[in-house]
């Protein structure tokens, strides 16, 4: 069909004697072009008012189609085109360039084919994990690897296709990629290890995007925000970027917090040894206020006893776990917790220990005023009273008392 509206307008240059044919080719082709031009702004604004009708229907996956295939249509028409165009020229010009025509065409149709199957598949993954499209999105890693290996599937059978277009013979290709491969497998092992540590993390999941991952063997800590084939991207808590090679993630312990389906409290409380009658019900209503918490998660392990004769402090230690994982809120349930529980103490007119020391002096010391040090403080006010000029310092002095006799302490 191309060829013969080709011909048809080749045969109007020949008859048609009004200009030369220098300006009759020109004429034709700015036609041609115009004409693509104008065909192509219509092509667009069909497609965005189909995309306008179909987004009031409840099916999701046409809107997606139209607006894939929107900018490949415009392509696809400016295409043919040019081609036309082009094929105009090619019969009156010896031009090297214009011999490549068909070999553009057929790589402009693969190219173009492509190019609509990978907007196709990126706005099927938008479409899968948007909540507010679908009643349950899928995961969003999982759904992202699935995108990227099609979309390299896609790609790689473009590129031989197009080679076989070209006249290049696919098996000879392929023999060179396996005997290229090893090369390459050799001298990029550490970028290969990355590759396949992203296809395992896709593959077994240990974390997603927007977990918060850390790795005890290493300095990781913070929210996933993009998986690749070769880095993990991780923000940490004061906003910094970490990229960790995927490799790594094969060979340390990484923990996911994010999974946990409950938040610890685990406290270690004393009070005085002089308290020790009320320890008993300390324990017990303690036990009770943590029981009947609308926060706290009875059903997991729930201890509340006295633990230990301490060095100054007799310890009560208070086990249980929260209802919320969620790091600010768990932390408003633990204010509360350890509130109630000072409140429980003071209930019983106990207090909570802190560390203190009892200083024993020697049996038979004592400081003390020796016998008329008053006489002499009265003496001194009163001559203070008399004269202000008669006043001397008074100076307290120790003496050994008898025994049995020591201090307090204090």
């Amino acid at each position: 069909m191309i060829e013969q509206v080709v011909s048809t307008v080749n045969s109007w240059i020949e008859n048609f004697g009004l200009l030369s044919e220098g300006w009759r080719v020109g004429i034709v082709v700015f036609a041609l072009v115009f004409g693509t031009a104008t065909v192509a702004y219509l092509a667009s604004h069909v497609i965005v008012m189909l995309e306008r009708k179909f987004s009031d229907t409840k099916n999701l996956w046409d809107d997606a189609f139209l607006h894939a295939a929107r900018k490949p249509v415009v392509a696809f028409v400016w295409l043919q085109g040019v081609y036309w165009a082009a094929e105009v020229a090619h019969h009156y010009s010896q031009a090297e360039i214009f011999k490549a025509n068909d070999a553009v065409l057929q790589v402009g149709f693969i190219w173009i084919f492509v190019w609509t199957l990978l907007r196709a598949i990126k706005e099927s993954e938008k479409i899968l994990v948007s909540p507010l499209k679908m009643k349950k999105p899928m995961d969003y890693t999982t759904v992202n690897a699935v995108s990227k290996l099609s979309r390299a599937v896609v790609i790689i059978t473009a590129v031989l296709i197009a080679l076989q277009s070209l006249g290049y013979s696919i098996s000879g290709v392929l023999a060179f990629g396996g005997v290229g491969g090893i090369a390459v497998g050799f001298a990029a092992k550490d970028l290969l290890a990355n590759f396949f540590g992203g296809f395992i993390i896709h593959l077994d999941r240990p974390f997603k995007v927007g977990d918060w991952v850390r790795s005890p063997d290493r300095s990781i800590e913070g929210t996933v925000e993009h998986i690749g084939w070769r880095l993990t991207t991780i923000r940490t808590f004061d906003k910094r970027p970490i990229y960790v090679p995927n490799a790594a993630f094969t060979t340390i312990v990484v923990e996911n917090p994010s999974r946990m389906t409950n938040r610890r409290i685990s406290e270690t409380i004393g009070i005085r040894y002089t308290d020790v009658s009320h320890m008993a019900p300390i324990v017990s209503d303690i036990r009770s206020m943590l029981e009947s918490h609308e926060d706290i998660d009875t059903n997991q392990t729930l201890i509340v006893n006295f633990l230990s004769f301490n060095a100054s402090s007799l310890d009560i230690m208070v086990y249980t776990f929260t209802k919320t994982t969620e790091w600010v809120r768990f932390h408003e349930v633990k204010q509360d917790v350890l509130l109630k529980i000072s409140q429980i103490i003071e209930g019983y007119g106990a207090e909570i220990a802190f560390p203190t020391r009892t200083l024993h002096l020697p049996e038979g010391l004592r400081i003390e005023r020796e016998e008329g040090e008053e006489a002499d403080e009265h003496s001194e006010e009163s001559s203070a009273k008399a004269s202000p000029a008669s006043r001397r310092p008074v100076t307290p002095r120790t003496r050994y008392g008898d025994e049995g006799e020591s201090g307090d302490g204090e």
